[in-house]
């Protein structure tokens, strides 16, 4: 006996607009704690204490795509002699040098060219790698199938091997243990046990700057400035502060004083990136999406800046507020202080816009989307192929999880799509 499907009738037009709609959709981005993840495999606890020991965890949460080079226990402890001499920030940087922006399916390892390919990582975003030794060369034996990863620095004493793979995440998230904890070229492995503090003064400074009286007061009143310059023995500090003028074009409805004290240090903190960019670390940072000291305080993936080059210029997007750098106020490794052209407003907090109108000349833009982060690709290869034959170290293993809830959303859309097709067809 047939089956007839009724079909409601929907006009074309209506049906055109959804699959532009669904067409446009942008896919969710996924919200990566490296840290939780790590904690479900006690054989890399070491690594992920290194990881938990400085403040690269949020680096990571508004990644995509990304290749994590775990170290496993015993090599970790093989090592200690130097992790234990290396100050905090030296730290933080070997571990982002572990951290590929790039994700690697096991099948795309055994298709890595025996000549090898250079892949950026974390710690080439810092501005702090010389060169290209922010990257590293991964290379495959077609003989033995061995990948291989060092710098990419001719004859480096530092390299590793890829035992296994211990998680996937399809296509965001790939964790593969190695055999070694690999550091960048030139690095400096004598650095001090603690960075010398500048024991800077952020108001001061601010005040001879001539330019950021009101942001200074605010700074000064809130609180939030000692816990700046207490960072500044970290990874360091970028400190964007809006001009006089931007406060001034402000629209009425915008009371930035009347907000309570916590909200209040929220946007304050919002200013700030927790890590030293000087001017071209800013002009050519890979990934524009940052996460800001706002982001410590809420959470990953929310209250960050969008950071890109626009006519020349670097231009700071919040989602409702595109500012642009005016100066640089101050300059020192570990702290930069630059000046913007407007209160940058975020929009966890003035997301629907406020009501009013700016004044003439603001780029204040309510009710606008930031620009679009990095996507997951959709068209990986699958990791359908046996677990490699790599050797691993006793005991460890293997453990390959889908993400369907991230790997699937492209299927969804196409499958609505279809639908959408098949209706527009019969009513047509």
């Amino acid at each position: 006996m047939a089956v007839l499907i009724h079909i409601p009738h929907i006009a074309p037009l209506t049906l055109l607009f959804l699959l532009l709609l669904l067409s446009h959709a942008p896919l969710p981005i996924l919200a990566l704690n490296i840290t939780t993840l790590l904690s479900s495999f006690p054989e890399l606890s070491s690594f992920a204490s290194l990881i938990s020991s400085t403040n690269i965890s949020s680096d990571f949460s508004h990644r995509t795509s990304v290749t994590l080079l775990a170290v496993p226990n015993p090599y970790v402890s093989s090592s200690d002699v130097l992790t234990r001499r290396l100050s905090s920030t030296s730290l933080a940087d070997v571990l982002r040098y572990h951290v590929l922006l790039q994700y690697f399916s096991w099948s795309d390892l055994q298709k890595i060219p025996p000549s090898g390919v250079l892949v950026t990582t974390l710690f080439q975003t810092t501005g702090r790698a010389t060169s290209n030794y922010g990257s590293v060369n991964i290379t495959r034996n077609p003989t033995s199938g061995v990948v291989s990863i060092n710098s990419p620095e001719p004859y480096s004493p530092s390299n590793a091997t890829v035992l296994s793979l211990v998680k996937t995440l399809p296509y965001n998230v790939t964790i593969l243990a190695v055999n070694s904890l690999l550091v960048p070229s030139n690095f400096d492995l004598m650095a001090s046990e603690s960075h010398p503090t500048l024991g800077l003064n952020i108001t001061k400074a601010l005040i001879d700057g001539h330019n950021f009286n009101v942001a200074a007061s605010m700074l000064s009143a809130s609180g939030v400035v000692e816990e700046f310059e207490a960072d500044e023995g970290g990874a360091g500090i970028t400190l964007f502060v809006p001009v006089d003028t931007a406060f001034a074009d402000l629209p009425a409805t915008v009371r930035l004083q009347s907000l309570p004290a916590d909200k209040k240090a929220v946007v304050l903190k919002f200013h700030v990136l927790h890590s030293y960019y000087p001017l071209g670390s800013l002009e050519s940072i890979v990934n524009p999406v940052q996460p800001t000291l706002a982001t410590e305080a809420t959470g990953a993936g929310s209250f960050t800046l969008n950071i890109s080059r626009i006519n020349g210029s670097v231009a700071i997007d919040t989602g409702i507020v595109q500012a642009s750098v005016t100066q640089t106020v101050f300059d020192q490794n570990p702290v930069a202080i630059f000046g913007v052209s407007e209160v940058l407003l975020p929009r966890e907090i003035f997301g629907k816009g406020p009501m009013g109108n700016p004044k003439p000349g603001s780029t204040v833009m309510y009710g606008a989307q930031p620009p679009d982060s990095a996507l997951s690709p959709e068209n990986s290869p699958g990791l359908n192929n046996p677990p490699s034959h790599l050797s691993s170290p006793p005991g460890f293993r293997e453990d390959i999880t889908s993400g369907a809830a991230t790997g699937n959303v492209g299927d969804l859309r196409s499958l609505v799509l279809a639908v959408c097709c098949i209706a527009l067809n019969v009513v047509v």
